[in-house]
């Protein structure tokens, strides 16, 4: 940890305002390397900052304590290790993995070591799922971590071993592949074929296509596209929501990598139709160990002639794209808590209307898709409509990826069609004694075996992509806290029935734990959740009761009455 000087701070500055600009979209990355340099925000560079950003120190203090991953705090660690706390790793012993570090370091979640080298905290998920429990080390991830594993782990750190001698990237494990990932289509040419279209045409064969947004909504990608490149206005973006926070979800961690140039080309032919010039892709904060990588692959494109300006020869159509990351705030995943936070604001989700199409980034249409909506859009310029929507149900085209964790034989990321059930599905994935599946993450809903002919599709049930499989001896009681805890911890507090709603129905399952529950209590607290569901600002707030409700209307006869071993 460098000293802080106001003299280094100057310096610091200069280079800081050179690279990201001097508006206020720049604090974010600004506070993010300063961080990275001083370790934590103290107030001299809180105050500094605003000065140099002409904000008031109230205010980019308020964007600090809005993200975990800020640290105003002197006591952050030379290495701080996030330990995964939600569902999937919790059912693979999360638990005793920290034990083990608290055992090792000899402090609690929350504590930083006497000679400041490690600060043990919890985050919530690191797109893992299928092979946790995982943790994060500063820019490292380790998966399958064991209690035995932890103490090499640790001794690694104090020996400098973890600069070199640990992979940055662990591998996802693709059990299934269909046309979306076999594609065979070379970097730019879906590009190629959509340059040389007219704009509506692109927008006719996405249309036709039937593809929905891959991340969860279902919102049509055609009328999305339609609507930005309608609106007037000199300035237009484009942004990729790559915030994968749902709990179970990790597909876009592996399409980041392995298809970069799908993602990009549809990026591209976005800015093309909109008349966009400018975009970014807003990647979570616990992926930051990608950053080089996607930063060196834009440098690249640009070399390649397929981003910058006069793209593939084609004069006037530009299109720069930079990447901003995230800074651990799940509400970031809802698309204008993301244009507040590239905007340098808490990442508070606005009122709609406006829309980000009339009015996203900085006052500008913008158009916001998730990774795997992108790539399929590029397929589709590519490959055409028809091969798109051979797959697929009349309302739900195509295949999707599912990322497939819990107990299963064989989790993992999976390319099925839309339509499949959820019986078919546990049959693919070693999973067929389950008594619960949660469709659609944290933020899905608890379907009991019951219900395994459901479809999985935007008419049915409905998923951005998140699969966890409960077996036969899970606690639901105990699911249903997990997701509690964690909607309660990443509510943005903005609007009552998710700020107040979701603490309240988190105390109403501490009360069944402990057997203290009435069944008109519970009724009580089931109507609260579908409260929420219709009076909560945005989707948290309207989604985070899902899996209570549903877990508390299918398994009443498991979560009432119990008689706790300790009265």
């Amino acid at each position: 940890m460098q000293a802080i000087s106001m003299e280094s701070l100057q310096k610091d500055f200069t280079e800081l305002k050179a690279k990201y600009g001097d508006d206020r979209s720049a604090l974010l990355p600004i506070l993010q390397d300063l961080q990275e340099k001083y370790r934590y925000l103290s107030d001299l560079i809180l105050q500094e900052t605003a000065h140099t950003l002409g904000l008031h120190p109230v205010e980019v203090e308020g964007v600090a304590s809005f993200y975990s991953f800020f640290k105003t705090k002197e006591q952050q660690g030379k290495y701080v290790i996030r330990l995964c706390q939600t569902i999937s790793c919790d059912l693979e012993g999360k638990a005793n993995v920290a034990r083990q570090l608290e055992n090792e370091l000899g402090i609690k979640f929350g504590e930083t070591t006497k000679d400041h080298m490690f600060t043990l905290e919890y985050t919530n998920c690191l797109g893992m799922c299928d092979q946790g429990p995982a943790m994060m080390i500063n820019d490292r991830l380790f998966a399958k971590v064991t209690p035995a594993k932890v103490s090499k782990i640790i001794a690694d750190c104090r020996n400098e071993y973890i600069k070199s001698d640990f992979p940055k990237v662990v591998p996802s494990d693709v059990k299934k592949s269909g046309p979306i990932l076999e594609h065979g289509v070379i970097a730019g040419e879906g590009l190629k074929k959509a340059l040389e279209m007219k704009r509506p045409d692109i927008i006719y064969h996405i249309r036709q296509s039937g593809l929905k947004g891959r991340g969860g909504a279902g919102f049509p990608t055609s009328i999305k596209w339609q609507l930005a490149a309608a609106a007037k206005d000199e300035q237009k973006y484009v942004v990729c929501n790559a915030d994968e926070g749902e709990p179970g979800t990790f597909k876009d961690r592996y399409l980041l990598f392995n298809h970069t140039d799908m993602l990009l080309d549809g990026m591209t032919i976005a800015a093309y139709v909109l008349g966009a010039t400018k975009g970014f892709i807003y990647l979570r904060g616990e992926y930051l160990y990608m950053k080089k990588f996607l930063e060196e692959k834009l440098q690249e494109r640009k070399q390649m002639g397929l981003l910058g300006d006069n793209i593939l020869g084609k004069e006037g159509f530009n299109f720069h794209l930079q990447l901003r990351m995230g800074a651990g705030a799940y509400v970031c995943g809802e698309e204008t808590a993301l244009i507040e936070s590239l905007e340098g604001e808490r990442g508070e989700p606005r009122n709609r209307p406006p829309f980000p199409v009339d009015t996203g980034f900085q006052g500008h249409p913008t158009a916001v898709n998730n990774v795997e909506t992108f790539i399929d859009a590029a397929l589709i310029c590519a490959k055409g409509h028809e091969w798109f929507s051979e797959h697929g149900t009349e309302q739900s085209k195509g295949t999707k990826l599912f990322s497939i964790s819990g107990h299963c034989d064989n989790p993992g990321i999976y390319e099925l069609p839309y339509g499949i059930t959820i019986r078919e599905m546990l049959k693919e994935v070693g999973g067929e004694d389950a008594k619960a599946v949660q469709v659609g993450g944290a933020s899905g809903q608890c379907i009991p075996a019951k219900d395994f002919d459901r479809a999985i599709a935007y008419e049915d049930a409905s998923s951005g992509g998140s699969i966890i499989v409960f077996g036969p001896n899970t606690d639901m009681l105990k699911v249903a806290k997990n997701f509690m805890e964690f909607f309660t911890e990443e509510s943005c507090g903005q609007c009552t029935p998710c700020r107040d709603g979701n603490p309240k129905l988190l105390e109403g399952i501490h009360k069944l734990e402990k057997g203290r529950c009435s069944y008109s209590y519970l009724k009580e607290l089931i109507n609260l959740g579908e409260t929420m569901q219709i009076a909560s600002k945005c989707g948290l707030g309207q989604s985070s009761a899902n899996a209570f409700i549903s877990i508390m209307t299918n398994f009443q006869s498991e979560v009432l009455g119990r008689v706790p071993e300790k009265e």
